[in-house]
């Protein structure tokens, strides 16, 4: 049941990530999601029933699922190194490529010892106490443990580091990573406990393993899939507040290249086919080129002077000025 639920989590993930990120050069986050998913899946009794049988019923299943799991929570920490300016050396070295080839060759090698038997959905339970097998899980979680807290360092950082609802995708993505954390101690716990004989304690593991997995995923899930909603709804919202400044500023601009013609008379066809920002951009400099140049009388009172300043800040991406933009008064309010 658990592990139905994690892969639902990890396939609605892909779907979300393919919806908002389908236009984006950078991939990695969804194809790492991807992969992930497919480790779930496979990690599903009906599924691992199914497969195993055709590698050879010898449970060489579980160590692909492992394998796609390390390699999908590796390429995840990566993506999220990528979305931000922080990338401190331990963390680069914990997301690194060389790093999770040792990882997986140590995993390989520890499940090669391991007496196997036949297909089994319960591999740790049936096969944990022994050395081997608890070898093997310790390294799979050790490695998954620090792919982890270098998510939660960077994710913490870039909440400490946004504002607004910015902070929304960093909050969840930092409170996924910390329960990751506490899931990765309880698997090592358990398997100490399994392979020592002290099985009560294992059992009071398994108990937390699960609500652990859970809200581990939930919370990564979402903070995947809300970060390029978030990163939709700022686009849309400094789009609308581009137009707005332009509509603002068309007077004024009007008054600019009609004492001062332009390249908008020149090519008006090609001047009002750029994009919102473009255009911007255009109606700014032209009413600065008229204010400057000494071969005409123009000038623009205080008020529409400061909507020039806030119009300018907003262009070059200055936090403050996208603030004031969202209280600069429409056109509507200023003739009132």
């Amino acid at each position: 049941m658990i592990q139905t639920l994690v892969a639902t989590l990890m396939w609605a993930l892909v779907a979300s990530l393919l919806i908002f990120r389908r236009k984006r050069a950078d991939r990695s986050i969804t194809y790492a999601a991807l992969t992930i998913a497919i480790a779930m899946t496979l990690n599903v009794d009906a599924a691992y029933s199914a497969v195993d049988p055709l590698l050879g019923g010898t449970n060489l299943t579980t160590l692909i699922a492992d394998a796609l799991l390390m390699t999908g929570l590796s390429f995840l920490g990566r993506g999220v190194m990528k979305t931000g300016q922080y990338r401190p050396q331990l963390v680069r070295a914990a997301v690194s490529v060389p790093i999770l080839l040792i990882a997986l060759l140590a995993l390989t090698a520890a499940f090669l010892v391991i007496d196997r038997g036949t297909t089994t959905t319960r591999f740790m339970i049936d096969l944990g106490e022994q050395p081997a097998a608890a070898v093997y899980s310790i390294i799979n979680f050790t490695y998954c443990l620090v792919i982890v807290v270098a998510m939660l360092v960077l994710a913490a950082r870039q909440y400490r580091h946004s504002t607004g609802i910015q902070r929304l995708p960093a909050a969840l993505l930092s409170v996924g990573s910390a329960f990751g954390v506490a899931l990765c101690l309880v698997v090592v716990g358990m398997d100490l406990a399994h392979t020592t004989g002290h099985l009560g304690l294992m059992r009071a593991f398994q108990g937390a393993y699960d609500l652990l997995s859970v809200l581990a995923f939930l919370f990564l899930c979402a903070g995947f899939a809300v970060q390029p909603a978030v990163r939709r709804a700022q686009h849309h919202a400094r789009q609308r507040q581009t137009i707005a400044f332009t509509a603002q500023l068309e007077p004024i601009w009007l008054r600019a290249t009609h004492a001062r013609p332009g390249l908008s008379q020149a090519d008006p066809l090609a001047a009002h086919s750029e994009d919102p920002e473009g255009h911007l951009h255009r109606v700014i400099v032209e009413i600065r080129d008229a204010m400057i140049d000494p071969r005409i009388t123009f000038d623009i009172n205080t008020d529409d002077r400061v909507v020039l300043e806030r119009a300018e800040s907003h262009l070059v991406g200055t936090d403050s000025a996208v603030a004031e933009a969202s209280r600069v008064p429409s056109i509507e309010e200023r003739g009132s």
